[in-house]
């Protein structure tokens, strides 16, 4: 059993409510007796969790913040942040499939679906019930999404679909996706795209390194006749997938810090009981030295995820906030796991610790709803006024 370690070194915990500590609690029990008896086994086995979409809906972790009347929890930005975080501690395949559900499928239906669409979708998405996609990246547009091949053409009551979305999570068991699609006028429209429609595939990407325990394929579309009432009325431009991945984005940046809290752990109690030359290997000055400079980056990071969820919940918080606070997180989550691995040496690579699964997972993280980079260029053009991403 692994001792009590102090994650909190600037009691951060004061700046939280009573709901929000018992909120990570009931989450954090859950991924104890859920998650850390399987998760190696899953990851190892490249296999998805049985049935993790109901006991995430069970314990309000899917729209937390869609409101009661819609089947969420009705929580502040905060919660659903320290949701992340816990869930994340667990496994980054466990915390994005419920990103994905949460801020990638219920909050576009949610803010930009109609009160039918709402009712119809949101309280089964909520229980589990239903698994849904969201459709942004394509074969040949991953970090310039407005360059999106996937086109929408009229037809009758509603409109054809074609193209092809990719790196997408839960696409091989999802019952729905929502689709981003330019129509004939060059607007970008969301779709609801549900599983059973003829034309519409989900083939699977196997042999990854990272996120094994979690289901990632592709959207294919061939000719998928979209009924007008599967189309989101309240939006037509990129603002849509773009505020769907601020959202996203903010709830990474909880979720690593779970991860990094993990392998930070997983290294302290190590150095404490792993002896060479007749002592701790904590008691050397180079293990001091990255045991003391992840626990100062985690603190700083906690800082930064909670100060921009008071913003959001004050409405705000900025998109150029939300990428700065989500690269450097993700940065400094996948350096202490890199770093966690060699304070284990050998041990670092198995499947007894879950360093290396956090490593490999992070490896993504750092790259997907926007790269390192791209983040960092988006921070750039807010400090200078100068767009680097086109000529």
């Amino acid at each position: 059993m692994m001792k009590q370690i102090n994650v909190d070194y600037f009691q951060v915990d004061d700046l939280l409510s009573e709901e929000h500590k018992l909120v990570r609690r009931a989450v954090r029990d859950f991924v104890r007796s859920e998650i850390r008896p399987v998760i190696e086994d899953a990851a190892q086995a490249h296999q998805a969790i049985d049935g993790l979409m109901p006991k995430l809906g069970a314990i309000g972790a899917l729209g937390p913040y869609i409101p009661v009347k819609y089947g969420g929890a009705g929580l502040d930005q905060i919660s659903y942040g320290l949701i992340m975080q816990e869930l994340e501690a667990g496994d980054s395949a466990v915390r994005s499939a419920a990103s994905v559900q949460s801020s990638l499928v219920m909050y576009p239906i949610y803010t930009y679906g109609s009160e039918e669409q709402r009712c119809k979708y949101l309280p089964r998405l909520a229980s589990g019930e239903l698994i849904g996609s969201f459709g942004l990246t394509e074969p040949n547009h991953g970090s310039d999404p407005g360059g999106m091949e996937t086109r929408l053409t009229a037809k009758n009551n509603g409109f054809l679909l074609n193209g092809a979305k990719m790196w997408i999570t839960n696409s091989p068991i999802c019952d729905l996706a929502v689709v981003w699609a330019r129509d004939e006028v060059g607007k970008v429209r969301g779709v609801i795209v549900e599983r059973g429609m003829e034309g519409f595939e989900t083939p699977e990407t196997l042999h990854k390194w990272s996120l094994r325990a979690s289901k990632t394929g592709e959207l294919v579309f061939h000719d998928v006749f979209i009924p007008a009432e599967n189309i989101l009325p309240e939006v037509n431009s990129m603002r849509g997938p773009l505020s769907c991945l601020n959202s996203a984005r903010y709830g990474i940046s909880w979720g690593v810090i779970g991860a990094a809290i993990d392998c930070y752990e997983t290294a302290v109690q190590y150095a404490l009981e792993r002896e060479q030359f007749d002592r701790p290997i904590g008691g050397f000055q180079l293990q001091q030295k990255k045991l003391a400079e992840f626990l100062t980056e985690i603190t700083k990071a906690q800082l930064l995820s909670w100060r921009l969820g008071v913003l959001k919940n004050e409405g705000k918080a900025t998109p150029q906030q939300i990428s700065m606070t989500k690269r450097n997180n993700v940065h400094m989550a996948l350096q202490i796991a890199r770093e966690s691995r060699q304070i284990l040496g050998g041990m670092g690579i198995v499947g007894d610790f879950p360093i290396m699964r956090h490593m490999m997972n992070l490896e993504s993280v750092i790259t997907y709803e926007g790269t390192h980079d791209i983040h960092l260029l988006i921070t750039g053009q807010d400090i200078t006024g100068i767009n680097a991403f086109s000529s």
